[in-house]
């Protein structure tokens, strides 16, 4: 996907968030191994230097055997490594020493980038940025396509939802391009020439901007007051976060630069492609992509994460990302497929009071898509007629699909509440109102416990589970982390209360409930008030959220 830059000389105060959550230094334990201190976050002050690139001439000599480069990802990446890594300084230090101390934490991201790194890689290499940058989504995400934060910054390079539009990532119901590899790396890759023009050509300082906004560091570089050539990354006060966040790109980088030197092992990782992009002529059952590659359906959403649903966007662009190995095969597949096997397709015969919104509704998909599969030009429709919706199978395994979701999240409730679900059968009439009353919980529980909006129609037979919580309930299982196969879509955010911000408030923005949120915080005491600066343990699906 190619992205025009879409600036000139207008400046967006727009904050985009770095790695909040998961793993890396701000969650994981320190062991007592070769260093002894976790990172710190205070700010520490030190001597204002400025940050001047080294030139490949001055360029440190590779280690590594000249016959290798050309079979060693690795060693690619290093020759374009441009950053002075600032190994002098004691903010970079302490997050190198980080590093060092969790080699299983480098050997997992390192192995996770792997399928990414040499895309990306050729990607910087087309612009002329430092090949650091290919280390950025560590920081970022981990390298992890499903990664969520606080923010709402989501995918490899963790945009927000505003940034990511500006640079034309396309967020809706089908799809989410913040999560996809081609279309984010570019948006990245613009957003850093962007910030790294405006801000003096000084790549730390676009980097700062990067994690904390451009705004904030123009207000940092005035609070300052010091002359433009003395301004630098390192001489100015910033954001807590952002105080390390640099730092900790240099000292990945250094790691990466010189593994040998801290007695680390990198995974083998070839100088060639991991997929390639392969046409699919049209939209196509994630599933049956799967079938068709001879791959399981887990690797095309990993490889594929930004479709959020059991199938890719029926606007196209119509190609899917294959391992290389399979593309053949693949591609010859798909070529043959007939167009009714596309898709699962069911038959609904139309009763009298639907609307294609409520059909749409029960299908999981789209108004447009229905009207698509069946030629309608307007919205109108007749009890009795029949419509083809195309749909997820109902016999398929959509491991990663929003149904897979859904189940894995009721199963979750199940765990936290103790006992199985109450199962109500919606009749004509009903209510989300009426029913959450007879049950005596809460209309917007009611709704996200079944994957569902307050504002949806209920169509009669449409199943409906209610969770109630009972006196047994284990306290530490309401605190468990969701399990079962879309477990690894769900992500665990360590979210601080900001000013003005209830909990409402906080379950709207994350599409989750206030009684999950008082059940997962049982500890902090939350009740129905909640105080800046309180920090609150969340669990977000990130492929239900859009905006």
């Amino acid at each position: 996907m190619s992205l025009s830059h879409p600036f000139t000389s207008l400046v967006l105060f727009c904050l985009l968030a770095g790695c909040a959550i998961k793993e890396g230094p701000d969650s994981a334990q320190t062991t007592d191994n070769l260093f002894d201190k976790e990172p710190s976050a205070a700010h520490h002050k030190e001597p204002s230097a400025a940050h001047k690139e080294p030139s490949a001439a001055h360029k440190e000599p590779s280690t590594q055997d000249s016959n290798v480069v050309q079979t060693n990802l690795w060693q690619r990446m290093r020759d374009g490594f441009r950053l002075s890594h600032e190994t002098d300084r004691k903010r970079v230090m302490d997050e190198l020493k980080w590093y060092v101390n969790h080699p299983e934490y480098v050997e997992r991201v390192t192995k996770r980038a792997a399928p990414h790194l040499h895309y990306i890689i050729e990607e910087l290499e087309k612009r002329g940025l430092p090949l650091e940058f290919a280390l950025l989504p560590i920081v970022e995400s981990a390298y992890d396509p499903f990664a969520y934060s606080h923010s709402r910054a989501a995918g490899l390079w963790q945009f927000i939802p505003g940034t990511a539009r500006v640079y034309g990532l396309k967020i809706d119901w089908w799809y989410d391009g913040r999560r996809d590899v081609r279309a984010s790396t570019t948006a990245a890759i613009d957003y850093l020439e962007y910030l790294h023009n405006m801000l003096g050509e000084d790549w730390l300082l676009a980097l700062a901007a990067y994690n904390a906004g451009q705004g904030n560091v123009l207000s940092s570089i005035r609070a300052s007051k010091l002359p433009a050539d003395e301004v630098n990354f390192w001489s100015l006060k910033v954001f807590r976060e952002t105080y390390t966040y640099v730092p900790r790109l240099l000292a990945i980088s250094e790691l990466i630069n010189h593994p040998d030197r801290y007695h680390m092992t990198l995974p083998d990782v070839a100088n060639k492609p991991y997929w390639e992009v392969v046409e699919t002529m049209g939209q196509l059952d994630l599933n049956k992509a799967a079938e068709l590659a001879d791959v399981s359906s887990k690797e095309i959403y990993l490889l594929n994460a930004g479709f959020n649903q059991w199938a890719t966007h029926p606007d196209g662009p119509h190609e899917l990302i294959i391992p290389v190995g399979k593309a053949d095969v693949f591609r010859e597949r798909v070529s043959e497929l007939p167009p009714t096997e596309r898709l699962a397709w069911q038959r609904h015969k139309v009763s009298y009071g639907e609307s294609l919104g409520t059909i749409a509704n029960k299908y999981r998909t789209t108004v447009d898509t229905i009207r698509s599969a069946n030629n309608l030009r307007g919205n109108l429709i007749r009890a009795g007629e029949s419509l083809m919706i195309p749909a997820a199978s109902p016999d398929a395994d959509y491991a990663m699909s929003q149904s897979s979701r859904l189940a894995t999240k009721q199963q979750t409730l199940e765990t936290r509440y103790g006992v199985e679900p109450i199962i109500y059968i919606v009749k004509p009439g009903d209510s989300f109102w009426e029913i959450a009353h007879k049950f005596d919980v809460g209309m917007r529980e009611l709704a996200k416990w079944n994957g569902m909006g307050t504002t949806g129609l209920l169509h009669p037979g449409t199943e409906l589970k209610i969770f109630k919580k009972t006196n047994n309930t284990n306290n530490t299982q309401t605190k468990a982390q969701p399990v079962g196969p879309r477990a690894n879509q769900v992500r665990k955010l360590n979210y601080r209360v900001r000013k003005g911000e209830s909990l409402s408030l906080i379950a709207s923005k994350f599409n989750i409930s206030v009684q999950s949120i008082k059940s997962w915080n049982d500890a902090l005491n939350v009740k129905n008030y909640i105080h800046p600066g309180d920090q609150l343990t969340l669990y977000v699906d990130v492929t239900r959220l859009i905006n």
